[in-house]
C-alpha cells in the first residue's frame, strides 16, 4: 500500500469529494443525491471538521452491511405550509434530505419573514454548521438541531449515558467579514473527534470521556471503547464536570433532541433501541430555521451592525499579543484558505480503511496528492 508507515498525506480537495462521490454511488446512492453529499462532505474537511468528513465513510459502511441504512433513498415531501413543513429522509443518509430542508427553509423565510423545516427517518447528516452555512450564502441567520443515533452522552449527575452529541449550529451573514457560525456538539467534545484522535494515536485531554465510574479516560482507543462498546461511560456533557456548569450542556443537548427529535416525531435513540427491530433505520430527527433579517429591519442593516460587532471583538486587548481574538466560523475559514492551497490530511489509518472499502464495493481508488505535493 502506497504511503504505508506515514503518519499522513494531503489529499486534494477535488479527489476527496470525488473518492466519496465514487463509493456513494458504488453503493447505490441515486447520482443527485451523492453529489449533494460529496459536496458536503469534502466541504466539511476543508473547514477542518475532519471528524466529520471522508473519515464518516467506514462508520457508514458498517450501517450499510447491517441492513439499516437504505444509501439508495430519496427524501420525501410530507408536510408543507407557509413558513413551514416537514421532510422524511426514507431511512437514508442524511446529507440530502437535510440540505433539501435548510434551502427549503430558506425559501420560506425571503418569502415571509421565517421558515421552519423539520426532517424524520433520517440518518447521520455530517457537520450541522454546513447547513447552517446555506442559510448565510444565501444572506439569512440559521439554525440547525439535531438527535443523534449513538448514546454515549452520560447526563449531569448519572452513571449510564442516554443522550447523543446532539450538535447545534448557529450563522449569521455579515457585510465585510467572513459570517458567525457557530458549530458545536452538546458534549464536550464530539465523538467523532476521539475517532481522528485514536486515528492519530494521540491521547485526549481529560475531561472528554469517563469510565463507568465517572473517572476521566485519556487513552483515545480506550475512550471509543466507552463510546461505542460499553453500555456504561462515555462522553461528558459540555462543560464536562458538575463544577464547571456540565448541567448546561446537559440542558442543551435536550433543546436539540426536543427540536430535532420530539418535534418531528423520530425516535429517542435511548428508547428507540430497546424496541428497535432488526434492520430498522436510526430514525435521526433534524430541525433547521431560517430568519430573514430584511423582514426586521432595513435591509443590510443587520449585515453592518454584526460587521461593528464583530470589528469591536477583533479590537479587543488581547490577553497574549500573538494570539487574535477571533468569533466562530473565522478559523474554519482560514483553515478552508489553508486546505484548498495544501490539501486536506489522511491519516495512514484512515488512508487503509478507505483503500479497503473501495476494493469491497468495487470503487476506484481516486485520492490524490495535491499538485506538486510529495506522498
Amino acid at each position: 500500500m502506497a504511503g504505508t508507515g506515514a503518519i499522513s498525506w494531503n489529499a486534494s480537495p477535488q479527489s476527496v469529494r470525488e473518492q466519496i462521490s465514487r463509493v456513494l454511488l458504488a453503493w447505490g446512492m441515486q447520482p443527485d443525491l451523492a453529489e449533494v453529499t460529496a459536496s458536503l462532505m469534502s466541504e466539511t474537511d476543508l473547514l477542518g471538521i475532519d471528524s466529520h468528513g471522508i473519515s464518516m465513510l467506514p462508520s457508514y459502511e458498517e450501517k450499510l452491511l447491517a441492513g439499516t441504512l437504505a444509501i439508495d433513498a430519496r427524501p420525501r415531501l410530507v408536510r408543507d405550509g407557509q413558513a413551514s413543513a416537514l421532510l422524511d429522509g426514507m431511512g437514508g443518509l442524511g446529507y440530502p434530505v437535510a440540505a433539501q430542508a435548510m434551502q427549503l427553509a430558506v425559501d420560506k423565510a425571503l418569502a415571509s419573514g421565517v421558515g421552519a423545516v423539520a426532517v424524520r427517518n433520517s440518518h447521520h447528516f455530517g457537520a450541522a454548521g454546513v447547513y447552517a452555512r446555506i442559510a448565510v450564502r444565501r444572506g439569512v441567520v440559521g439554525l440547525v438541531t439535531s438527535s443523534a443515533n449513538g448514546i454515549i452522552m452520560v447526563p449531569t449527575g448519572a452513571a449510564m449515558p442516554m443522550l447523543g452529541t446532539n450538535p447545534i449550529a448557529f450563522a449569521a451573514p455579515a457585510a465585510r467579514n467572513e459570517p458567525f457560525v457557530l458549530d458545536m456538539a452538546t458534549t464536550t467534545v464530539a465523538a467523532n473527534k476521539v475517532k481522528v484522535y485514536d486515528f492519530h494515536g494521540k491521547p485526549l485531554p481529560p475531561g472528554w470521556a469517563v469510565d463507568g465510574r465517572g473517572k476521566p479516560v485519556t487513552d483515545a482507543a480506550q475512550a471509543m471503547a466507552y463510546i461505542f462498546q460499553h453500555p456504561e461511560g462515555g462522553l461528558t456533557p459540555l462543560g464536562g464536570t458538575a463544577a464547571m456548569s456540565s448541567h448546561k450542556g446537559y440542558g442543551l443537548a435536550m433543546m436539540a433532541q426536543i427540536l430535532g427529535s420530539t418535534l418531528t416525531g423520530s425516535g429517542f435513540a435511548a428508547l428507540h433501541a430497546k424496541r428497535r427491530r432488526p434492520g430498522e433505520p436510526d430514525n435521526i430527527g433534524h430541525f433547521f430555521l431560517a430568519l430573514n433579517p430584511d423582514a426586521f429591519r432595513d435591509a443590510g442593516s443587520f449585515e453592518a451592525d454584526l460587521d461593528e460587532m464583530i470589528d469591536a471583538m477583533h479590537e479587543t486587548p488581547r490577553a497574549h499579543p500573538d494570539v487574535p481574538v477571533l468569533v466562530a466560523g473565522e478559523p474554519e475559514a482560514a483553515q478552508r484558505a489553508r486546505r484548498e492551497r495544501e490539501g486536506i490530511p489522511i491519516p495512514a489509518a484512515l488512508d487503509a480503511r478507505l483503500r479497503d472499502i473501495c476494493t469491497r464495493c468495487k470503487a476506484p481508488y481516486v485520492l490524490a496528492p495535491v499538485q506538486g505535493a510529495a506522498r
